[in-house]
């Protein structure tokens, strides 16, 4: 299972996400991936997913089946997400 989150960093909602990730990885131990949509593979992961709202949280399969998704703000809890990992 991939948690991947993805956000564009210098926007107003970075701090919001950069402490998510922080308390996300003290609370559960794990490491969250993260993907910025302007890089080249960020691009086409958006496009495969349909995700255009920032910031995203996205679960997948390990076969690329999309599990859950979080768009916007407010970020969900940690615990809603930590059950994906």
């Amino acid at each position: 299972m991939r948690i991947i989150v993805v956000y564009k960093d210098q926007t107003d909602y970075a701090r919001s996400v950069s402490d998510f990730l922080r308390d996300f990885e003290r609370q559960t131990g794990h490491t969250l991936e993260i993907i910025d949509p302007d890089a080249p593979d960020g691009v086409s992961f958006c496009e495969t997913y349909g995700i255009v709202e920032y910031p995203t949280i996205i679960a997948i399969s390990d076969s690329g089946v999309m599990q859950n998704i979080w768009r916007g703000l407010p970020l969900p809890t940690i615990s809603e997400v930590s059950y994906y990992v």
